[in-house]
């Protein structure tokens, strides 16, 4: 006889059933947000999407540190119950929203086992087991750096200058408590193989937000329709031009006597046809350069800072944090290297280190050719 508790099969198919990013109401039936998306749409984000996948796999080398490869997305309509039906028990979901100039709901989700992996990779750090706060902070900044590439391709293939994301939340729960969109939805997954090790990333966009994509990007119309057959004069030899339309062309109809243009459409609707005489350019003296201004003297009393660089070095924020008294920080230069001279953090010269009574100095020993100071400032 049961006790009146219920097994965590039968709340997980209760929670399944719910929205819960919509304060409990039931998923909405499909195609409740004014019809799923075409082939064609589908189709049409999908090769949008497979225009990132040489910027992802950049992404995440330089994340983990290994060899990356993002393989082309297979993409699809689904509803929740798809979705949970793919995915582990608990997952990993990142909640990063498209805002600004199109809306709409975005999320990733990784496997622990996935998440884990590169959470270790970009920390550095192979103890890693489990997914604590660091770790999800982690991952939730690497699919922030995924989604920024997405948005930079969305942005230049729709035009809109305006579109943004929200910060990324991420929270390792049950997969029935994850935040999918009500209705039908798009699901891409990606295969990644990660230093020769194969991976998966699911990736959910909302419904409304891949058509709005689509259409301004192009692809949402009907096909296009092939050009017309050039239809042959009479006595042309098949090559006259007479019938056929000729938009946008620019072209402007001559009376040439009943020669080749004869009959041509006059896009300007028999106006007189423009007077375009070629431009002529005076030939420019040569001048010599003249001598530098005199002004710099406006300028000698303004003060610059200038610097001397012992070396650089860069550190994980894990090993600054565990910076105390005591502790060497090994720089790039070696011992008796000459000195970098930086003015406003400018490379300018260099030099050796001195002693000046109880002061340090230094004594500038090259001064840096402007070659050299114009390939430092780019």
């Amino acid at each position: 006889m049961s006790d009146g508790a219920l097994s965590q099969e039968e709340i997980d198919s209760l929670l399944a059933g719910l929205d819960t990013g919509g304060g409990g109401k039931a998923s909405a039936a499909p195609g409740a947000q004014g019809g799923g998306a075409s082939s064609r749409e589908a189709q049409f984000f999908k090769s949008i999407l497979e225009g990132t996948t040489g910027s992802q796999s950049q992404n995440l080398s330089m994340i983990t540190g290994l060899d990356v490869t993002v393989g082309a997305p297979q993409v699809d309509q689904v509803q929740r119950d798809a979705v949970l039906q793919s995915i582990p028990e608990e997952v990993l979901a990142v909640q990063i929203d498209m805002t600004g100039g199109i809306p709409g709901e975005h999320m990733f989700i990784l496997s622990k086992e996935t998440a884990v992996r590169i959470a270790s990779l970009a920390n550095k750090d192979d103890s890693l087991s489990d997914l604590d706060d660091m770790a999800i902070s982690a991952v939730s900044e690497c699919v922030s750096t995924l989604t920024g590439t997405l948005i930079t391709v969305f942005t230049d293939r729709t035009g809109n200058r305006s579109l943004q994301t929200s910060s990324a939340e991420g929270s390792y729960v049950p997969k029935a408590m994850v935040r999918l969109p009500s209705g039908d939805f798009i699901r891409v997954v990606w295969p990644v193989n990660i230093g020769g090790k194969p991976e998966q990333f699911v990736e959910t966009f909302s419904l409304p937000f891949v058509r709005d994509v689509v259409a301004a990007a192009g692809g949402g119309g009907a096909p296009a329709q092939p050009a017309q057959a050039m239809q042959a004069a009479p006595g042309m030899g098949g090559m006259g031009m007479q019938g056929m339309a000729m938009p946008n062309m620019g072209m402007y109809s001559q009376p040439m006597g009943g020669g080749m243009f004869a009959g041509m459409a006059n896009p300007l609707g028999g106006m007189n046809p423009p007077n375009v005489q070629p431009v002529q350019f005076a030939n420019l003296p040569m001048q010599s350069a003249p001598p530098e201004a005199g002004n710099i003297g406006l300028i000698m009393d303004v003060f610059m800072e200038m610097t001397v660089e012992l070396g650089r070095t860069r550190k994980l924020i894990k090993e600054i944090l565990g910076m105390g008294e005591g502790t060497i920080i090994e720089l790039d230069k070696l011992a008796g290297e000459p000195v970098d001279i930086l003015v406003n953090h400018k490379l300018i010269a260099k030099g050796e280190v001195v002693v000046i009574d109880e002061n340090f100095g230094v004594r500038v020993t090259e001064i840096v050719s402007p070659m050299e100071r114009m390939n430092d400032m780019s």
